[in-house]
């Protein structure tokens, strides 16, 4: 249940983080203010879960699980604003992968 938590958490945070990119490229004011109150939403629910996920996870298993933020980042830049993926950045995204594997296999 705990890394369910996590997972979610990192959705949340990550929900906020394309906001923000989102309202980077909007031209209309209103929306801009949108788009940021959405972030700010998003973040704060990201927050307040990630404080529950701290009582019940350890610190050094839980905050290197946050680097499952840079996967749903890179893959959401590329479906959603179509930003490719250099071949450094595919293999660094697999290399985190791999820690988040091996460091959720110990806890």
């Amino acid at each position: 249940m705990s890394y369910v938590l996590i997972v979610f958490a990192s959705l949340l945070s990550c929900g906020g983080q394309l906001c923000q990119k989102q309202a980077a490229h909007t031209r209309a004011r209103q929306r801009v203010w949108g788009w940021l109150a959405l972030s700010l939403v998003l973040l704060g629910c990201a927050m307040l879960l990630w404080l529950f996920v701290l009582q019940t996870v350890p610190v050094s298993v839980a905050y290197p699980m946050l680097s499952l933020n840079f996967i749903f980042i890179t893959l959401a830049a590329r479906f959603i604003w179509h930003e490719p993926i250099a071949l450094r950045h595919g293999v660094g995204v697999l290399l985190i992968i791999v820690g988040i594997i091996l460091l959720g296999g110990a806890a």
